[in-house]
């Protein structure tokens, strides 16, 4: 696969392991690989938490936040459920808030009981949703992306934040849990009339590509519709083919809004304004290839998978912040990035947190449609052999 190194940016796949030594880390504490699943950890767990978790019948799944904050920090409630089980302490699980139907999709909560829940309660979410909900919880956990650091562990680093939050967890629980890299849970598809009304008019046809326009920070962030669709010429034109370009973007204010452009030479573009996350997760493994910023809708793309981690190659763009902490560290998420992000992710730095001003101002811009083709051609390449 081509570094694109040419013009100032690197191509990092999702598959790539990246060794200890390479990024600053913080040592587990102890070799994972060669511990049983269930077993006690050779590190102190955290006492108060373990009992008031062991006492609890009910735990609350909340989150308020940033859409791709909660997507990347559900390993977290994954490590408190594996705990649960292998302790055997039995509890309702329930999601409250904007992403309850999203959890629900993961496979992680279980079917509610039917039984009134008896012990204390335990939350575990955001800060703003713990804290809407956690003033009569025995114990609140707030899954805060910045608290987690690179942990390291069996000669390989964990940077993605799904793998900080799940050790993080293990770590204070004091047992060795069941999961293995990679710890993103997967967004279970279903069937969807908005998605099949697509495909019957030709928009999901032998070579579609989505693009993510939506982003909460535009002034660095936006990569434009005009950048995506010459990505999608340059590859359609190496195709020799028509592509069918569907720009996804955020919510405007008043509800869905599917517009289709006038045809170009080689691509036919639809904008989806405003798309419902449930809808979006039924659409994007029907895609053929996937790119967009660092942002939640691209994340939601990488996790969303009519089998488990089998979707299309997803590529995420990183001019300032680590390409590696905010990816879901699922093998087909992968990542284009500047230096200034490679640097970030060596050092595990962040420039907001952090108070690191570039060196230069590196926006959007550094990533050419044209070096984008070339990678997402060797994907689809890949992808189809």
């Amino acid at each position: 696969m081509t570094a694109v190194a040419s013009v100032g940016i690197r191509f990092h796949p999702g598959s790539q392991v990246v060794p200890a030594e390479a990024v600053h880390t913080t040592p587990l504490g102890y070799d994972r690989d060669g511990i049983l699943i269930g077993t006690p950890l050779p590190l102190a767990a955290s006492t108060e938490l373990v009992h008031r978790l062991s006492g609890c019948g009910e735990v609350v799944v909340a989150f308020e936040g940033k859409l791709g904050d909660t997507l990347l920090a559900l390993s977290g409630v994954h490590a408190v459920l594996d705990w649960l089980r292998l302790r055997s302490v039995r509890v309702t699980v329930r999601t409250v808030g904007p992403y309850a139907g999203l959890i629900a999709r993961t496979g992680l909560i279980p079917r509610p009981q039917t039984t009134v829940p008896s012990g204390w309660q335990a939350v575990i979410g955001d800060r703003a949703g713990v804290e809407a909900r956690g003033s009569t919880a025995a114990v609140s956990l707030v899954l805060d992306p910045a608290a987690p650091p690179c942990w390291s562990t069996d000669g390989r680093a964990h940077p993605d934040l799904p793998a900080r939050h799940y050790l993080a967890m293990e770590r204070r629980l004091g047992i060795r849990l069941p999961a293995t890299a990679p710890f993103a849970p997967i967004l279970a598809t279903r069937p969807n009339n908005l998605v099949e009304e697509l495909r019957s008019v030709g928009w999901l046809g032998d070579l579609n590509i989505a693009a993510i326009t939506a982003t909460s920070w535009p002034e660095r962030k936006d990569y434009t519709a005009q950048r995506y669709v010459a990505l999608a010429e340059h590859i359609a034109e190496a195709q020799q083919t028509q592509a069918r370009l569907l720009l996804i973007g955020g919510n405007l204010g008043d509800g869905l809004r599917i517009t289709a452009e006038a045809p170009r030479r080689h691509v036919q573009v639809l904008r989806l304004d405003g798309m419902p996350t449930d809808h979006l997760v039924d659409l994007f493994p029907n895609c053929h290839l996937i790119v967009g910023n660092d942002t939640g809708l691209t994340h939601l793309a990488a996790m969303a998978c009519s089998r488990e981690y089998s979707g299309p190659p997803v590529i995420g763009l990183y001019a300032r912040h680590s390409h590696s902490k905010w990816r879901t560290g699922l093998p087909h998420h992968h990542a284009i990035a500047t230096d200034l992000s490679d640097r970030m992710h060596q050092g595990d730095l962040c420039p907001v947190r952090d108070a690191i001003a570039p060196d230069t101002d590196v926006h959007m811009d550094a990533f050419p449609p044209t070096a984008l083709a070339q990678v997402g051609l060797e994907l689809l390449d890949r992808v189809r052999s």
